[in-house]
């Protein structure tokens, strides 16, 4: 175990990803019925991996038979974490109401912190505990309105259970993440990370188009993908992966916790939805839950 304390740095990039990955709940929001899942994801990874190529391309070339030799422990890395999890989160958009959705991705360092312990062997301290379930607290009365009761009368659709399939993928790709040791620059091992996945989602797009007919293509939608492809793909994946090498995928999923704040900021920028005392009530709960567990 690293007793250094964690990186500042490591915050930041976490902190920087979920604000980015804060607007891909919008794009789905937007695309919901436009765009099938599948095609979607596609469109998202081959913009990221296009827009990744001029920088990566010749340094991938040089460091192609070090790719072929990390490419095994790559391949499920890949398939969790670009393949799988946002085509799921789009599917599950599909059928599940925003509260659930909401409800049920909070379980996302839940899950980072179970596997860590199981596959990494990283120590659950006390203070750790405390502040997931302070951001925990907080996150349920964002989502309820400070009415608890709410929660029982939640019902739970097959979306649900994709997002809670999107949810366990992404721990498991965090956890991998962490546990995965390469000497390849981070450009060149998303490129490799990113062209991996694509291959295998091919074919599911190429259903979902088989089946469903290609989308209209607009500017709405333009923007949307770029904005998927580019800063939650591309930037947001980057400062991901270094906030796991940095501080651990436990503490970088708690400050996860604060994806709903940013999502709901998003949504009162730009869908008009208000932001009230509860929202501000359960903020104060998150952040304060993220810095009990990442002080040191």
């Amino acid at each position: 175990m690293n007793s250094h304390p964690p990186s500042v740095r490591g915050i930041f990039f976490a902190l920087g990803a979920t604000i980015i990955w804060s607007g891909n709940f919008i794009v789905a929001r937007i695309l919901n019925q436009s765009v099938e899942p599948a095609t979607l994801a596609l469109a998202r990874w081959t913009v990221a991996f296009l827009g990744l190529l001029p920088f990566a391309l010749g340094a991938a070339w040089r460091r192609r038979g070090r790719i072929r030799q990390l490419l095994p422990a790559m391949l499920p890395m890949s398939i969790l974490g670009v393949t799988v999890f946002n085509t799921v989160l789009y599917l599950a958009a599909r059928t599940s109401s925003a509260l659930n959705l909401s409800l049920i991705a909070t379980s996302t360092p839940v899950f980072i912190m179970l596997l860590s312990r199981v596959v990494l062997g990283e120590r659950l301290d006390l203070r750790k505990i405390l502040g997931l379930c302070l951001a925990l607290g907080g996150v349920l009365f964002l989502i309820t309105g400070g009415d608890v009761s709410r929660l029982l009368g939640l019902s739970f659709s097959a979306g649900d259970l994709w997002m809670v399939l999107a949810a366990m993928t992404f721990a498991a790709y965090s956890v991998l993440v962490r546990r995965m040791e390469h000497d390849l620059p981070q450009s060149v091992f998303l490129l490799a990370l990113f062209g991996t996945g694509i291959v295998f989602l091919i074919p599911w797009a190429g259903w979902d188009l088989s089946a469903h007919g290609a989308p209209e293509i607009t500017m709405e939608m333009a923007g949307c993908v770029l904005y998927v492809g580019l800063g939650a793909s591309l930037a947001a994946y980057g400062l991901w992966n270094k906030a796991v090498a940095a501080i651990g995928p436990s503490l970088s999923g708690l400050i996860y916790y604060s994806l709903p704040l940013f999502s709901g900021l998003a949504a009162w920028s730009f869908l008009g939805e208000p932001v009230g005392p509860t929202h501000l009530v359960s903020g104060c709960c998150i952040l304060g839950g993220i810095v009990l567990a990442t002080r040191h």
